[in-house]
């Protein structure tokens, strides 16, 4: 895989199945390079595969969120514009017909449910502030006041004045949408109760919610009137109610201690009781990507979960009887799954290939749908890791880990080697398709990857292992002990095993916490030739107000940067700044509010006025995102940046540049 071919990609989501389980509806979405943008489509698919999967809607914008009527004759889908604005629209199923357009808004359209009888749908939204009516210049609006934390949203921008409100609109398009749950509080995705009186929504809405973590399950009469079903204990998302509407499941969690794993709750619609069902499985039970709310099918909750690089479906009894067990599972990862009508439908990944729709009958016969990656991966094929697994230094079990080869590597040379690490921490490489991996062994790179303590995929503890020692609750080695530990042991690991990998050519790079740990390895030891940091925190102390989840690392490290400064420096890259010699390239966003740029800023000026080796790129107009999600040209010129900067330091092929990049001339 060459940068350009980032053009060439397809992406598989969100599968929607009909009421009759008969068809899914699907989303497509593909790279646009010339127009520098992503256009995306609504598919259908037979789910007996008797005929081939065909596009329901144009297209040419982004087009996605499809959601069946109760009846099956219609499906609503969402409408993204160019300029921020989005649209509501509803296609007839059932034979020929008109497309209505039930909603136009200025802010994104989300999570677009029917009421059970199909009249109406309910949706979410955010809701703008008087002071956006003076028009489109900011310089003529009035000044925002701010008086909470979290009044920002990474590649959203400003919601304190932009709450995520909730709505119904009539389906037929006779009317105006209504507000029904709205600011400041920022509001869930909405599920219908059976009878089609009330929504439940999550949000905090308790006298300082800002300084709490907890989201409580909220009902919407829709005659009037809301009220909290759920106390400020554990923190709920997603809500779906029960047939018969007496129970609430929702994926609920302890952020009082984070990382806690998620887990699948379900609730008392009176009381608001709460049953925990899924905490023996000890594993995290809301991956990213792939959470979605627990789905009701017969006697059983069907839910995602983690394991081992792993993303599988498995399912629960919402009383609690039986222990749960998968459905869909195996060396793979799914992405997003429904069920109908007795089929089952997910769209999964491997490490070789692109998200796939697949689906599951009611005798456990699984069928593929698609092949819409058949044409990239054709023209461009993968290379396959290698999992392996390593003893962590701290003795409490083994780190899983990979390592991924060029496919074209001559014999009896040796290879130059990366070793990517993951953000989060809370999260897990898997065992899914990644374009990164692809570009850098198609450079001629060997890649080293792993899920050291601090991600998921493992038990709890794991996890929580790399809170630091001064946190009251679950004390661990904090940020840089044993996650470190654990990274440079799968390093050697892999070294030892591949005698044509050449430990003189070793470089490291990451995102976001795997930036951090770039930042904090070549501070702490000397063995890597170059380096790449990307959107990292590099000072953990400033990270904390000027992150869009300012006030977040407090329940992550147990104590404040108000009471304990000192801990946050001493787990802070920038605190040894003067012990990094590596050739360090940083990378940053300058509209991520995620990791301010100014945590790029920081080590940039630190490491230049130390006269140390650094070189420092600042991407315009993009978030946290850019990587995964930021303008197609960006993601390019940032893999060309990339594969240049340790071309020139650890030898591997350098990429033909066609921009006005200053490194054509070194």
């Amino acid at each position: 895989m060459q940068p350009a071919d980032i053009g060439r990609l397809v992406t598989v989501a969100d599968p929607k199945v009909s009421p009759d389980g008969r068809r899914v509806a699907f989303v497509v979405t593909r790279v646009d390079l010339e127009g520098n943008s992503y256009r995306s489509t609504v598919w259908l698919a037979d789910a007996d595969g008797s005929s081939a999967p065909f596009p329901l809607t144009a297209g040419e914008h982004r087009d996605g969120q499809p959601a069946w009527s109760p009846d099956g004759r219609r499906l609503a889908f969402t409408r993204n514009q160019e300029d921020g604005g989005s649209s509501l629209h509803v296609l007839p199923m059932d034979g020929p017909g008109e497309t209505v357009t039930v909603c136009v808004r200025p802010e994104g359209i989300g999570a677009p449910a029917w009421s059970p009888d199909g009249s109406r749908l309910a949706f979410a939204s955010r809701e703008r502030a008087s002071r956006y009516a003076e028009g489109d210049d900011d310089r003529a609006r009035p000044p925002r006041r701010i008086d909470r934390l979290y009044s920002r949203l990474d590649d959203v921008g400003w919601i304190i004045d932009r709450p995520r409100s909730v709505f119904v609109v009539p389906a037929d398009g006779s009317g105006a949408a209504r507000l029904v749950a709205g600011g400041p509080y920022e509001h869930g995705d909405p599920a219908w109760s059976p009878d089609g009186r009330t929504l439940a929504v999550t949000a905090a809405r308790s006298k300082d919610w800002d300084l709490e973590l907890i989201d409580d399950v909220h009902l919407i009469d829709l005659d009037g009137g809301m009220r909290a079903l759920t106390n400020r204990g554990l923190s709920h998302r997603l809500p779906a109610f029960g047939p018969n509407g007496s129970s609430i499941a929702t994926i609920a969690q302890d952020n009082r201690v984070i990382h806690s794993h998620a887990q699948i709750v379900v609730l008392d619609a009176s009381t608001g009781e709460e049953r925990v069902l899924t905490a023996a499985l000890d594993r995290q039970c809301a991956p990213h990507p792939g959470t979605r709310a627990p789905l009701w099918h017969g006697d059983h909750l069907l839910f995602s979960l983690e394991d081992g690089g792993d993303v599988a479906v498995w399912r629960v009894r919402p009383d609690g009887a039986g222990a749960p067990e998968p459905v869909v599972d195996g060396p793979r990862v799914v992405t997003g799954f429904d069920v109908a009508g007795g089929t089952l439908a997910f769209v999964a990944t491997t490490a070789t290939e692109l998200p796939e729709v697949y689906v599951r009958d009611a005798n456990g016969t699984e069928r593929r749908l698609t092949s819409l990656g058949k044409a990239f991966h054709d023209a461009v094929p993968s290379a396959r890791p290698e999992h392996f697994t390593v003893p962590s230094p701290a003795g409490d079990g083994d780190v899983d880990a990979w390592l991924v080869r060029p496919l074209d590597s001559p014999d009896g040379e040796r290879l130059p080697v990366l070793l990517s690490i993951h953000g989060g921490p809370m999260s897990q490489y898997g065992n899914s398709w990644f374009d990164e991996f692809q570009l850098w062994t198609g450079a001629g790179y060997a890649v080293v990857y792993c899920n050291p303590h601090g991600s998921t995929g493992r038990s709890e503890s794991w996890a929580q292992a790399i809170r630091p020692p001064e946190a009251s609750e679950v004390p661990g080695t904090g940020w840089g002990g044993v996650d470190a530990a654990d990274l440079l042991a799968v390093l050697d690991a892999a070294l030892a095993r591949d005698s044509s990998l050449d430990p003189e050519r070793v470089g490291v790079l990451g995102g976001s916490y795997g930036g951090y740990m770039t930042s904090w390895l070549v501070g702490h030891t000397h063995r890597f030739a170059a380096a790449c940091s990307e959107r990292a925190c590099n000072n953990l102390e400033s990270e904390e107000w000027s992150s869009d989840s300012a006030g977040y690392f407090r329940y992550e490290f147990g104590v404040t940067h108000l009471d304990r400064p000192d801990v946050y420096r001493r787990m802070s890259p920038m605190s040894y700044v003067r012990d990094i010699d590596t050739p360090l390239l940083i990378l940053h966003a300058e509209d991520d509010l995620r990791c301010h740029v100014e945590q790029a800023d920081q080590l940039f000026v630190a490491m230049r006025m130390l006269g140390k080796p650094v070189e420092y790129w600042r991407f315009p107009a993009e978030s946290h995102e850019m990587s995964r999600s930021g303008s197609p040209r960006h993601r390019v010129q940032r893999a060309e940046i990339i594969l240049d900067w340790f071309g020139r330091h650890l030898g591997g092929r350098r990429p033909a540049i066609s921009w006005d990049h200053p490194s054509r001339q070194l």
